[in-house]
This record gives structure tokens, C-alpha cells and sequence, in this order.
């Protein structure tokens, strides 16, 4: 306790700074899952997906981030085995965020995309481990985080497969392209209008007055699919939509084109709010520590300082280093065409959903990389590179062993320093 008290000022400093570290990462990682698809697709120039993500992550982070947040993310530690080890605490949690930034840092230079939850889970498994002992560490929980390296793609790679065949079955493969668009076309904006709506509604906006849990979230997302369905259709009839813009040999996938817009700004912003927590729900963790040092507890306030440093932070990644990941998901997998683009959009947007409702633990990142694939498959086997995936699943493999390897490295360094 004498620590905390002697270094006060400087473990709040650290605490900031690293989150920030570890909010761009989250921000030059993590953001594939919002843009990479549209960018791949040509629906959206980087330039353009980076400003319209900057906007709706920092809204979805700093308006929806959360009052209130998980001090010891997903549940890893038992709370009750921090009690009197408020310095472990601290220390553990300073060195899980550099050790989460760092390892976020490499994998956007190499163009992996990676689970950011899974690097912060990697990380508390890791000084857990050596502060308070591995009988600390919930390991169910990490078994079921680790199944979702398996499902999340899977998945979200059958339900891209089956949604692309049936954009191709139904309206690109038909001979009056234009007729065959018209008729079902509002079948695909109702479809996105309601999981969109189901995603923001259940990952969102818990935090601003509207806590739905999935079943409550239903009606009302009907509601907002069958108004966006309304509004499309009308514009449908308006707008020359399925004149040659140079998206594909079909005109109609301009329309697509159009929808992908929609559901990248509406992903942006449920991203924001959900994945916001990875960086500052350690620091809420320190900060409620150093004001009352004797409170231990797994839940934390969240002052709007704490948001807007991760807020900020998603922002200043993803505008520098966004680029590479968004690159990999969406060119380098497979060659995406706006249908692709959707098509992989709304079956990891689907996926996300149901699991949510279910209960099963997934990882965003790998439901969209498992779309990207199902679709590059429905196109054709040899139009997915496997060398590119073998990197990504890899890197997948990795995240948490490197993570925690890398909290044990800092978390002794900064016993050391502080003479913890």
C-alpha cells in the first residue's frame, strides 16, 4: 500500500499512457471489423472509411462506452483474490495494457488481425498467473474464449456462403438483372435494417438508458428494419442506381455498394461502445484503486475523462495505422465486390447477434475474417489466398500465450521499478 501512496501521481500517469497505447491498438487493429469490407469492396476509399469511422467509433466509445465497466475483463480473476492486493492489482493491470498495446503494435505492422479482447484476456491470464497464482485464473472462462478462435469463423463462414449464393441465385445470376433487383433487393435492406439494429440495440447502447437485453431488442429492430426497408425502396425507384459505375459486370452492385455504407457506420459505432472497454477498463480498474485503495471490487465508474482517453485513442489508430489490417481483411483474403462486401458484412453482423443471445463467447475480428472467407469460397475455392489465412490464424493461435508472456516480462519490470 505504501507504493500506491509514494507514486501516486506517476502510477495514474502510466495508467493513462498506456491505455492510450492500448487504445490505438484497438483503434489500428480492431477497426477491420467496421470498414475492411467496404474498403476491399470499393464501396468506400480508405480516406473516406477512416473519416467515417473516426466519427462513429469516437461516438459509439465516448457516448455508449459505458458508465460503468468490467475491472478485470471477462470475468478471468476472481475479484475475491485481489482483496489486500491492491499493489498486485495496480502493477498487474499496468502491465497487462503495455503488454496488450505492444503486442496489438506488432500485429498491425504485419497486417493481422487479431482479437483485442483475447490480447487484454492474454494479458490478465498472464500476471494473474505470477502475482496471485494460477489458481487465480478462471480457466473455464479462457476455454471458452479460446472456442471461439473455432467458431467465431466458422460461423460467420457458413453464413456469408449461404448469403452470398443466394444474392448470386436470386439477382445476379438472373437474366433481367434489374427486375430480379427490385423484387428482393428490399428483402436484403429489411435483413440489414433489423440485425444492424439488433447489433446496435444489444452491444450499443446499454450504456446511454436503452439496457435491452436480446429479446426486448427484437420488436424495436423490427421496427427500424421495416422503416429502413420503406425508405430504400422508395429510393430505389429514384435513384439510377443500377447505371455502370465500375463496381462489377452487374450494375445492380452499386445498390450493394450503397447498403455497405449503412452497416459500416452502424458497426463503427456498436464497435466503439463495445470494444472501448479492452483499454479502459483496466485504467477505470487503477484509477478506482488509487482514489479508495482499500476498495477492491469487479466493477468500476467511468468518469468522461477515462472515455474520451480511449475514445481518442481508437481515433489516432485508426487514422495512422488503420490502413494495414483494413488492407489485409479486404483485399488481400479474397477479391471483394460489393455483394461479397455485404454479404460478408451482415453474416458477421448476424453472427455477432446470435451469439450474443445465446450466450456464446466470439470473437468480432474472427467472424468477420470467417465471412470474408465464406464469401471468397461461394465465388470460388482458388479465389481465397490460404497463405494469407494461414498467417491470420497463426497470429489467432498466439495472441493469448504472447499476451500473457509479455504481462509476466512487464509485470516483474515494473515490480522492480517501483519496489513492489
Amino acid at each position: 500500500m505504501d507504493m500506491l501512496t509514494s507514486y501516486h501521481l506517476l502510477l495514474l500517469i502510466l495508467a493513462i499512457v498506456f491505455a492510450f497505447f492500448m487504445a490505438w491498438g484497438v483503434g489500428a487493429n480492431d477497426v477491420a471489423n467496421a470498414m475492411a469490407t467496404s474498403v476491399g469492396s470499393k464501396a468506400l476509399t480508405i480516406k473516406h472509411a477512416i473519416m467515417i469511422a473516426a466519427v462513429f467509433e469516437f461516438a459509439g466509445a465516448y457516448l455508449a462506452g459505458g458508465q460503468v465497466t468490467s475491472t478485470i475483463r471477462k470475468g478471468i480473476i476472481d475479484p475475491s483474490m485481489l482483496v489486500g492486493h491492491s499493489d498486485i492489482l495496480v502493477i498487474g493491470m499496468l502491465a497487462a495494457l503495455l503488454s496488450a498495446g505492444v503486442w496489438l503494435f506488432i500485429a498491425t505492422l504485419r497486417g493481422w488481425p487479431v482479437s483485442t479482447t483475447h490480447t487484454i484476456v492474454g494479458a490478465i491470464v498472464g500476471f494473474g498467473c505470477v502475482g496471485l497464482g494460477v489458481n487465480s485464473i478462471e480457466w473455464s472462462k479462457v476455454a471458452q474464449i479460446g472456442a471461439s478462435w473455432i467458431t467465431s469463423p466458422i460461423i460467420a463462414g457458413m453464413v456469408a456462403f449461404l448469403m452470398y449464393r443466394s444474392v448470386r441465385w436470386l439477382i445476379i445470376d438472373k437474366e433481367d438483372v434489374y427486375q430480379a433487383a427490385m423484387r428482393y433487393v428490399p428483402v436484403y435492406m429489411f435483413i440489414m435494417g433489423f440485425i444492424i439494429a439488433m447489433v446496435t440495440f444489444v452491444k450499443g447502447l446499454k450504456h446511454v438508458g436503452l439496457d435491452l437485453t436480446f429479446w426486448q431488442s427484437v420488436v424495436p429492430s423490427l421496427v427500424v428494419a421495416a422503416t429502413a426497408t420503406g425508405v430504400g425502396k422508395f429510393y430505389l425507384k429514384k435513384v439510377d442506381a443500377f447505371t455502370h459505375h465500375g463496381h462489377d459486370n452487374h450494375p445492380v452492385e452499386r445498390v450493394f455498394a450503397i447498403l455497405m455504407i449503412f452497416t459500416a457506420c452502424s458497426m463503427a459505432f456498436a464497435h466503439g461502445s463495445n470494444d472501448v472497454a479492452n483499454a479502459v477498463g483496466p485504467l477505470a480498474a487503477i484509477y478506482s484503486v488509487l482514489s479508495t485503495p482499500d476498495a477492491v471490487t469487479d466493477q468500476a465508474a467511468l468518469p468522461s475523462w477515462i472515455l474520451l482517453v480511449g475514445a481518442i485513442g481508437i481515433v489516432v489508430g485508426l487514422m495512422t495505422f488503420g490502413f494495414r489490417v483494413m488492407t489485409t481483411v479486404g483485399q488481400r483474403i479474397t477479391e471483394l465486390k460489393p455483394s461479397r462486401g455485404f454479404a460478408a458484412e451482415i453474416s458477421a453482423a448476424t453472427t455477432v447477434v446470435v451469439a450474443s443471445g445465446i450466450g456464446l463467447p466470439i470473437s468480432t475480428t474472427q467472424t468477420l475474417v470467417g465471412a470474408v472467407l465464406g464469401v471468397g469460397l461461394a465465388h470460388h475455392h482458388k479465389s481465397v489466398d490460404w497463405g494469407v489465412i494461414r498467417g491470420i490464424v497463426l497470429s489467432w493461435f498466439v495472441t493469448i500465450p504472447v499476451g500473457a508472456v509479455l504481462s509476466i516480462i512487464f509485470f516483474y519490470i515494473l515490480k522492480a521499478i517501483l519496489g513492489a
